[in-house]
């Protein structure tokens, strides 16, 4: 049940669910005294960041990866004092073609578009246009509805802490016409979870309301804003936002694969689009980098304020001190001594990073145009190599704390991540809770989390290195422990995109998942099992002698299982589909959504009959006791099963998720 919980939460990831927006997990800011740089390197033999260095461990890694994760080509650039250092691209943009991918080749960033989205309203802010901490209200032609007695502002929304639900529907779309941004953003607003300025929680809707907002203040489509602001002054000539793409790009783009060895997959169509529709080469990214990195200019083009620049790069939102914060619209990282800001996204076929190493100046992008084996993260392996081969690690000697073997019982438990539906995806959330446990050498384990396992698949494991801190034995990944303002332990990731709260007895997997689990078995062995006995006492003309009630429950009590099996099967495996083809959620599938759960609302309701059945029988004489055991087990059954049901709001007919 576990593996199965782990396939569906894991292809809610890798397949994006909602971009897929899982930056590599990033440590926390650690207690490590910062040495000078160049004793570091020279004591780590760290090579010089040069651009003939930067191609001969790039020509050594990324073909490697390519080859053995499947992936059909990837983009690379890496800038440094203010101008470029390297860009070239690897492998093929088109296999059977044997086209390779260059400097110019046009990917799909995904949801480091968003960086663009902000870029353009920060340019707002500092023209006056747009206030950080107004009502978002006060900028639309409809209206976000209270929740929780407080408004959301620009600044929720670049923090993603608007307290949003997440959505997977419409996210992309079979229509390959440019979507319409106004009428995706007014019948898809998400239900608010959380109140504003409390908890991330990664939202593309966020950004997409951000992007309309730009579109409505400036009176131009957003594509044509950021053209004309970013683009041009950037001489970003090889980018745009626009679906589908101009006659004179579509030429260069690279076609998207799952896997080199399948067939090419159709452009992507985004359904909110300033929340991932870029597409832009690496040529084109390394300019977008040297312009942050130099306080908003790049040669003659100011796109942004050094003052508002900095603001941006600065921290605006963290649940603790030591832990990586949100910045406008950056995620704020840190590793190996440096403090980072950065983006990752995901569409399903085009995986990328953005990294900027603010204090050397110095500027990384990565794009990948398969998905792979997903056997490791390419990503995260290429960064981790970059980033020791030329900013090296300073020691760190922490010890163990004597509280360890206390704290790591105390934050055992379930937790589940703030980024989730509270609709019919909520069960999505139940089945991708983290399981924290403690080992018997006082540190903790993760499940369920896209750092359990190190690069040589062993499950990684946690030591306590300062109160309710526990960091990677192997590594520099921390994770933080802290009760939110209601008292409930929150897991506090690297990545500040969202957290992990721990959950109680009704929405906890551990116990859940079994006994859903355990439901649907005997429902499924009831039903053939009682065609097997109804066969033996035919040959040996044993009839069981029932009465008209007796034998009209039975058929009930089995009708209702057939109702509840068909019902879970057939919900779930549309939603394994629907991950690897997300364009299926959409209106189109409403009607087959609702046909499906109105089965498990017949299913649910059913369940008074199983549970008078197992009344009657245990009230009448003539029931034996392996009657009342059967009758006893099918009332459990059902119970299990519509636990199921209401904790993760499979019934739930609302059309947005």
């Amino acid at each position: 049940m576990k593996k199965f919980a782990a396939l569906i939460i894991f292809s809610l990831i890798f397949l994006s669910i909602a971009f897929g927006q899982f930056l590599p997990v990033l440590s926390a800011p650690t207690d490590i005294t910062t040495e000078p740089l160049n004793a570091v390197r020279a004591a780590a033999n760290v090579h010089d960041l040069t651009a003939a260095d930067v191609e001969a461990f790039l020509d050594g890694i990324v073909p490697l990866q390519l080859d053995r994760e499947d992936i059909a080509g990837a983009t690379v650039a890496v800038v440094k004092d203010g101008k470029p250092l390297f860009t070239k691209g690897y492998g093929y943009a088109d296999v059977k073609q044997k086209q390779p991918v260059g400097a110019e080749t046009l990917f799909r960033p995904g949801s480091v578009s968003k960086l663009f989205t902000w870029t353009a309203v920060m340019q707002l802010v500092e023209q006056g246009k747009l206030d950080l901490s107004k009502d978002v209200n006060e900028y639309l032609d409809f209206k976000i509805p209270a929740a929780f007695g407080q408004t959301i502002s620009l600044k929720n929304i670049l923090t993603h802490t608007a307290g949003f639900e997440d959505q997977l529907k419409d996210l992309f779309i079979a229509d390959k016409r440019t979507p319409n941004l106004g009428n995706h953003l007014k019948t898809h607003i998400p239900k608010r979870i959380f109140a504003p300025g409390t908890t991330p929680a990664y939202s593309n809707y966020g950004a997409a309301l951000a992007g309309y907002i730009v579109e409505r203040v400036s009176r131009q489509p957003l594509n044509d804003y950021i053209q004309q602001n970013i683009f041009k002054p950037l001489g970003m000539t090889h980018s745009t936002f626009a679906q589908p793409l101009p006659p004179e790009l579509a030429p260069l783009m690279s076609n998207g694969y799952v896997l080199a060895s399948d067939e090419p997959k159709e452009f992507e169509t985004v359904g909110a689009f300033p929340a991932g529709s870029l597409s832009s080469s690496a040529a084109d990214m390394s300019k977008f980098m040297l312009a942050h990195l130099q306080d908003g200019r790049l040669g003659g083009a100011q796109i942004l304020k050094p003052e508002t620049t900095r603001l941006m790069h600065s921290r605006a939102f963290g649940l603790d001190p030591a832990a990586n914060a949100m910045a406008y619209g950056f995620f704020e990282e840190s590793r190996n001594g440096q403090r980072i800001i950065g983006h990752g996204g995901d569409t399903v076929y085009f995986h990328s990073d953005l990294h900027l190493l603010t204090d050397a100046g110095v500027g990384f992008f990565v794009s990948y145009n398969s998905a792979g084996r997903a056997e490791t993260d390419p990503r995260l392996v290429f960064w981790d190599a970059f980033l020791d081969r030329y900013f090296p690690a300073p020691p760190s000697n922490s010890p163990t704390l004597d509280s360890a073997k206390k704290d790591a019982n105390a934050v055992s438990g379930n937790y589940m991540m703030s980024r989730r539906s509270e609709s019919l995806l909520k069960s999505l959330a139940l089945l991708g809770e983290a399981t924290v446990s403690a080992n018997e050498d006082d540190t903790i384990s993760v499940s369920l989390l896209g750092q359990v396992n190190d690069a040589n698949g062993k499950p990684k494991r946690w030591r306590e290195v300062a109160p309710m801190t526990f960091r990677d034995i192997n590594g520099q990944d921390s994770l933080i422990f802290k009760p939110d303002p209601k008292g409930r332990m929150q897991l506090i990731l690297p990545s500040p995109i969202m957290v992990f709260q721990r959950v109680g007895l009704w929405e906890n997997s551990r116990i859940l998942l079994p006994v859903a689990g355990l439901s649907l078995l005997t429902m499924l062995l009831t039903l053939p099992l009682g065609f097997v006995a109804r066969l033996v006492r035919r040959h040996y003309r044993q009839p069981l002698k029932l009465t008209t009630l007796e034998r009209r429950l039975r058929w009930a009590v089995r009708i209702v299982f057939a109702l509840n099996l068909f019902f879970i099967v057939t919900l779930f495996g549309f939603l394994l589909f629907g991950l690897k083809h997300l364009e299926l959620f959409s209106d189109s599938s409403n009607m087959w959504i609702w046909l499906i759960q109105s089965i498990g609302v017949l299913g649910a309701v059913g369940s008074i009959v199983v549970f008078y059945n197992a009344i009657y029988t245990w009230t009448s004489n003539r029931s034996q006791i392996w009657d009342k055991l059967q009758a006893m087990m099918s009332a459990l059954a059902c119970l299990g099963v519509l636990w199921l049901d209401f904790a993760g709001h499979l019934l739930s007919f609302n059309s947005n998720y």
